[in-house]
């Protein structure tokens, strides 16, 4: 895709869902635009419309009405196997339980979605070890999650998002189960792949998480409250 194209480009997002006889609207008419190489939290308490919207802009759900154009593309017309490739390959996730497999090397980890992709085992080693590296684990290489710590494992979380060179890594609440210690460590990365042209959005409640970032898109009752530059950003 060509690079003058934002990364998302979502206008009149709204997502109902059906609870029994009454409909809940969590997302009312939603509309952002993340550029390439912008770090983006997007911010709200339960209930906000945040959750929905992070599954949208993963190709995790699809939104009642609106439209969605990732990386050029509206997603709106892509099949099940196309969005799954989109999930593989436009996208990198990160979770706040890490998801990890766990008697799995870290580096096996992180070469899941490039065997899923069909990627051959020497290519798929290369690139998982760069990420590794990138993420400052080039040591921890063949350890088990069970022998890393917290912080360690969201690591090569991160690693394993950064592997596919996706258009955008979507982190979910990514150190709520970390140490304020692993946090910043966790969110450095963040700042340092940022300030390499990575682009980042970041789903958070926190106040000092979403300080990382360059714009906080703040929801509230399914609807966008306000769209800030930060001035000031935590130093990586």
């Amino acid at each position: 895709m060509s690079d003058s194209k934002p990364v998302i480009a979502v206008r009149d997002l709204t997502k109902t869902y059906a609870m029994g006889a009454v409909e809940v609207r969590a997302l009312r008419g939603v509309s952002l635009v993340v550029e390439r190489g912008d770090f983006v939290a997007i911010m709200g308490a339960s209930g906000s419309g945040k959750s929905t919207l992070m599954n949208i802009l993963g190709c995790l759900d699809a939104p009642t009405s609106g439209q969605y154009l990732l990386d050029g593309v509206d997603v709106r017309g892509l099949d099940e196997t196309e969005l799954a490739y989109v999930r593989n390959r436009k996208i990198g996730f990160v979770f706040q339980s890490y998801n990890l497999i766990p008697r799995t090397s870290a580096i096996a980890n992180v070469e899941l979605p490039l065997m899923y992709g069909g990627m051959k085992k020497a290519e798929r080693h290369r690139i998982a070890s760069l990420a590794l590296e990138a993420v400052g684990l080039s040591d921890r290489l063949d350890h088990l999650p069970s022998e890393l710590s917290g912080g360690q494992q969201q690591r090569v979380a991160v690693a394993r998002a950064l592997a596919t060179r996706p258009a955008m890594i979507l982190a979910d609440e990514p150190t709520g189960n970390l140490d304020s210690a692993s946090t910043k460590e966790v969110l450095d990365i963040f700042a340092r792949l940022n300030a390499r042209g990575r682009t980042i959005v970041l789903i958070t409640h926190e106040h000092d998480v979403a300080a990382y970032a360059k714009r906080v898109i703040r929801l509230r009752d399914g609807l966008v409250m306000s769209d800030t530059v930060e001035r000031e950003r935590v130093s990586a």
